[in-house]
């Protein structure tokens, strides 16, 4: 026998295919029930075009963007000041793909019935390739808000190319391009998410009041995307604290004096760039009224903190799709891995959670789409965006470590997009507030703010009847709504309120058996928080089932 016969000592056999390539919109049941559900199914067309990248070429941009991450440049060899942030093409190709979709536009473009739907059901698709490229998308998709408090020409002049459906990566004024991304500076390092300690200064170059150029003094901790044409900055007035549109470049054409000084080394969101900023003089212009800036920028929070419960929802949903591949291409122990019980209640666990967090989110979308015309929704968005984000972006971690571990060893290296996901997770519940930060402001809701604390008990009060253990939910939920909550019992009362939410948007729009097994899974005394301890009896193989990725 030769030598050469032990160069091969096995064969590769007992492996699950990779998931990819797939369909991110066609092999996800889930996402097209509650599409139809929100009454967005008019854009599944454009869906179903983006879900044919997102489980091909842009996942492999978003492991490439991720791979080679944002480089800062402070000068160029001529020792100019420059700020520039070089970027791999894959995440302009993120960029260009997504802009061209309408991610950062579509429901101020189309303002019709589901449209904030059908762009929720985008976001989803987008972030489960690349979450980063998400953050300067959801900022300038949520800055419409804000802009739109701006006199007009300046506010025209902006919004015109804030909702251009291209993106122009070119650093240059303003007026000389075609299209425009928004980022935000709010937080400092003595502050935090309390921004009402903020220390930056802004004085009137001349007049004052909305639209009237300033210049601020300051520095930011963390200044979000921070290549992008525009910023939305707090500083403080002689009036308090105001709210201000940062341009990168002078109105006179001039590099505006916003100086990177580092960018953030994170623990996840790599692909995209944060950073620290010192304003040194640097020209702005006032939005709204001077001492109003919290008021002015919520619209914009809101819609941000919306995008972080469907981006929590899209990684959960890309983990659940990873480990359900590897369920049902694995072998152990002389079963299918998928058909082992333990295994099944762990799967159809995580399958259960990640239509939960999706269907929450389309909840809220629904409400965006009829806030504009109906108070009740409108109040529901403001206590409900809270509930949603503290819950769903809380779960997200957790979620997909469970994932992680089906897989066993082969999840935890780079060569799965397990890590990615795991790593990006926790900046959504950091990000636009965290926890607590959502707990208060459901306090302050429920204290100050009797429509939302009506419309809530009201959205409650449909899933009477529906479900013996749901009705238990709504109870204890009720009696959190109806009495004083003090602050150290906010997360129990934040809980209870978000759980008994989903079950009634389960019971109202999901098949009989995912709602009754959430029912079962969440709602009894006996729930327990680790995944794949659901009751034994409820229909695992038909869980797992309707979220197996189909190719």
């Amino acid at each position: 026998m030769s030598d050469t016969s032990f160069a091969s000592t096995h064969q590769v056999f007992n492996q699950a295919t990779a998931l990819e390539p797939y369909h991110g919109y066609r092999s996800d049941r889930v996402l097209q029930h509650w599409l139809q559900h929100g009454g967005g199914n008019w854009a599944e067309p454009m869906l179903d075009q983006y879900g044919a990248l997102t489980g091909t070429e842009l996942m492999e941009a978003g492991r490439q963007a991720n791979r080679f991450t944002p480089q800062f440049h402070s000068h160029d060899r001529f020792g100019n000041r420059i700020d520039l942030i070089e970027f791999h093409p894959a995440y302009h190709r993120l960029m260009q793909v997504a802009t061209a979709h309408g991610h950062h536009s579509l429901p101020w473009r189309e303002p019709k019935p589901g449209a904030h739907v059908a762009r929720a059901a985008l976001t989803y698709l987008h972030s489960q390739a690349e979450a980063g490229s998400g953050c300067p998308l959801t900022m300038t998709f949520a800055s419409v808000s804000v802009l739109q408090q701006l006199p007009a020409p300046l506010r025209d002049s902006w919004l015109g190319k804030v909702l251009a459906n291209d993106y122009d990566l070119r650093n240059l004024p303003y007026p000389q391009k075609t299209a425009l991304t928004i980022g935000m500076a709010m937080t400092e390092k003595q502050g935090g998410s309390d921004v009402r300690a903020n220390t930056t200064f802004a004085k009137p170059l001349a007049g004052r009041g909305n639209g009237e150029l300033y210049r601020l003094v300051g520095h930011k901790w963390f200044c979000s995307a921070p290549m992008s044409d525009g910023f939305l900055v707090l500083a403080q007035t002689d009036a308090g604290l105001s709210c201000f549109l940062l341009p990168r470049w002078q109105p006179d054409g001039q590099k505006n004096a916003m100086e990177i000084q580092r960018l953030k080394d994170k623990l996840g969101n790599r692909a995209n760039a944060s950073s620290e900023i010192e304003l040194r003089g640097a020209q702005a212009w006032l939005i709204g009224d001077e001492g109003r800036g919290i008021r002015t920028i919520m619209d914009m929070v809101a819609l941000t903190r919306f995008d972080c419960v469907i981006g929590s929802a899209a990684l959960m949903r890309q983990a659940v799709a990873q480990a359900l591949q590897h369920g049902a291409g694995r072998h152990a122990f002389g079963v299918q891995l998928n058909q082992a019980p333990l295994m099944q209640n762990v799967l159809a666990d995580l399958a259960l959670e990640s239509e939960a967090a999706l269907a929450l989110g389309i909840r809220l979308a629904m409400a965006l789409d009829c806030a504009a015309s109906n108070d009740s929704e409108k109040a529901l968005v403001r206590i409900g965006t809270a509930l949603a984000k503290f819950w769903v972006c809380k779960r997200a971690p957790q979620l997909i470590y469970e994932a992680m571990e089906c897989l066993g060893g082969g999840g935890y290296v780079e060569d799965s997009v397990l890590p990615r996901l795991y790593r990006e997770a926790p900046v959504n519940a950091i990000w636009e507030g965290s926890g607590n930060i959502q707990c208060l402001d459901v306090l302050r809701a429920l204290q100050r703010e009797p429509a939302a604390v009506t419309a809530l008990e009201q959205e409650l009060q449909t899933g009477r009847g529906l479900h013996p253990l749901l009705d238990q939910a709504i109870a204890r939920a009720l009696h959190w709504l109806s009495g004083s909550v003090d602050e150290a019992s906010a997360r129990r009362a934040v809980e209870q309120l978000v759980l008994a939410w989903q079950g009634v948007i389960l019971q109202r729009g999901a098949p009989a058996f995912v709602a009754d097994s959430f029912c079962a899974g969440r709602l009894a005394a006996e729930s327990f928080w680790q995944f794949g301890s659901l009751p034994t009896g409820l229909p695992f193989a038909e869980l797992i089932a309707r979220s197996q990725p189909q190719h």
